[in-house]
């Protein structure tokens, strides 16, 4: 690592200042790259507490540690105007540094969102080896979508409040449980959602049993990107889980479908989307099968790497 750039780290909440330069560097970076530096769970650690921070002159990381065993994550960014003189790769080593003093039972990874060539270039430069791929999916809303099959043995309704959540989260946990962001959510986790200016009752969608109305099978929660720099709005499919006990029912396309079809329901509402994202793992192979016979086509990767 180049001696001459300093770092901090550090392992309780931010200041004010160091929060604010954080989003400014993260909002920077996105303006010039077209892709969000950090993904969400790491977002909302800049201000909700991360497990490290770690800050050098011009670039932010934070460290979630791994949840059950797995590896602890880092996420970074470096603003832009001060790219090319060694920042990123001595904010991301100082970072894996301080992430393998965490508990965890595999090598600490690091995202690189978009696999840029500046993010590879670095990962190249410290030797990182690629760990996982997250592959972004896109569809046209415009696209024709199949009608929602009628489910005798399903009932689908959307979220109704608060009592929902003890539900989604048993569904989350168990459905995630080797998931190392998904995985591992409190009623905490569920609230800072359900409290966010995206969020939606009307797009969440929930399946129950019809024979045990009062326990939940699957969720789908779908999210609404706003327009920014004159791009439309982007539909997302956020989130789909399915209890493990209730695999093998076709609860994932039932829910996915739901969601798409009332993605697509809001173009005439003025809403203008043009797309619909998600993202799944690339050696989910039965998921991405979903996927592809409802129309989604690769976009773009996010890969995380880690020291070989």
């Amino acid at each position: 690592m180049n001696e001459q750039i300093r770092h901090r780290v550090v392992s309780d909440s931010l200041t004010a200042d160091d929060s604010a330069f954080a989003r400014e560097v993260c909002e920077r970076a996105e303006r010039v790259d077209g892709i969000a530096p950090l993904a969400e769970q790491a977002r909302l650690a800049i201000d909700s507490g991360a497990d490290l921070h770690v800050l050098t002159d011009h670039g932010y990381a934070n460290v979630l540690a791994a949840r059950d065993g797995g590896a602890a994550i880092v996420e970074a960014v470096v603003d832009p105007d001060h790219r090319g003189h060694g920042e990123g790769r001595a904010l991301v080593d100082a970072a894996l540094t301080a992430a393998g003093d965490l508990p965890g039972s595999e090598p600490p990874q690091v995202w690189a969102h978009g696999d840029l060539p500046a993010a590879a270039a670095v990962a190249a430069a410290l030797g990182l080896v690629r760990a996982r791929e997250l592959l972004q999916l896109r569809r046209p809303v415009a696209q024709p979508l199949p009608d929602l099959p009628r489910r005798e043995d399903i009932a689908l309704r959307t979220y109704a409040g608060p009592s929902d959540d003890a539900e989604i989260l048993r569904v989350n946990n168990d459905a995630f449980s080797w998931h190392p962001e998904q995985g591992g959510w409190t009623l905490r986790d569920i609230a800072a959602r359900t409290g966010a200016d995206w969020f939606d009752p009307d797009g969440v969608f929930l399946a129950f049993d019809a024979a045990d109305p009062d326990v939940l099978l699957g969720f789908h929660w779908t999210k609404i990107h706003p327009a920014a720099d004159g791009a439309a709005p982007l539909g997302e499919v956020y989130i789909v889980g399915v209890d493990s006990a209730a695999q093998g029912r076709g609860l994932g396309a039932l829910l996915t479908l739901a969601g798409l079809r009332y993605m697509a329901d809001l173009r005439p509402g003025g809403r203008g989307l043009d797309e619909v994202e998600l993202y799944v793992e690339g050696d989910n192979s039965a998921a991405l099968r979903t996927y592809s016979r409802l129309g989604f086509t690769r976009y773009t990767a996010d890969i995380a790497y880690r020291r070989g």
